[in-house]
């Protein structure tokens, strides 16, 4: 499918930015679900869940549960700061940088102390990865996507259907529901993979995210800043509207 000129998308180029959006939700349901059951009920990139256990946390007074929870959900909007501020210095080779150092941050976790039960040292590394994700992919209007989590996607589904009868959907409205099912598939994948193998089960979405550099940095290599690797006009992801594009 040809990139049209005008997108803020990153990559341009929709048969890049598919498929690599579907194995990175895919991705991130089996970290979140490996994480989840490994250390004890912690989402890994489901923030939502982080912030009802936060809350009823608080309410209860189990303060070393709320500095476990409040502490994940500040590195993971950590990650997503420090992704975008990476995204936005190093153009076009984004994909290849941002998912290298997702695969070896999800690594990292291995070998990281246990620590406290306050504070989950080994889970932090994922956590920092799966918020750096969320800056590796742009939709047609400039707005990171949804990769680590379904609830935009659900609402912005909704939502689409809604202007699809109304005549008016938006571009990324179609690929909403891919998303949600790659994340639910990856989830399914990562319950069974801890059964398997326990906390090791990390191995396999950093191996899946370091194959995933491997490509990007392939295309790159090969195609430059062209509309496969790189966008047209895009923007830092999130950017206001009126912000210049950095690639």
């Amino acid at each position: 499918m040809p990139a049209e000129k005008e997108t803020k998308a990153f990559p341009a180029a929709a048969n890049t930015r598919v498929p690599f959006a579907l194995a990175l939700s895919a991705l991130a349901g089996c970290a979140d679900a490996i994480g989840f059951l490994e250390f004890s009920q912690l989402f890994m990139s489901f923030m939502s869940g982080n912030t009802t256990r936060l809350g009823a946390a608080v309410s209860l007074g189990e303060w070393g549960n709320v500095t476990r929870v409040g502490s994940t959900i500040a590195l993971f909007c950590f990650g997503a700061f420090l992704g975008t501020l990476l995204a936005a210095a190093v153009g076009y080779w984004r994909l290849a940088v941002l998912l290298g150092l997702q695969a070896l941050l999800l690594c990292v976790g291995l070998i990281m102390p246990r620590g406290p039960e306050e504070f989950p040292l080994h889970a932090y590394p994922i956590v920092l990865a799966l918020g750096m994700q969320n800056a590796v992919l742009q939709d047609e209007e400039g707005r990171s996507l949804a990769l680590t989590y379904v609830t935009g996607a659900v609402v912005r589904f909704g939502t689409g259907l809604a202007n699809l009868l109304l005549g008016h959907p938006s571009p990324s409205f179609w690929i909403q529901a891919p998303l949600w099912a790659a994340l639910t598939v990856g989830a399914i994948a990562g319950g069974l993979l801890h059964g398997a193998f326990g906390e090791r089960a990390f191995l396999v979405p950093a191996v899946v995210a370091a194959l995933l550099a491997g490509i990007a940095l392939v295309m790159t290599l090969v195609h430059g800043d062209g509309p496969l690797v790189s966008g047209t006009r895009s923007p830092a992801p999130d950017a206001a509207a009126t912000a210049p594009p950095v690639v």
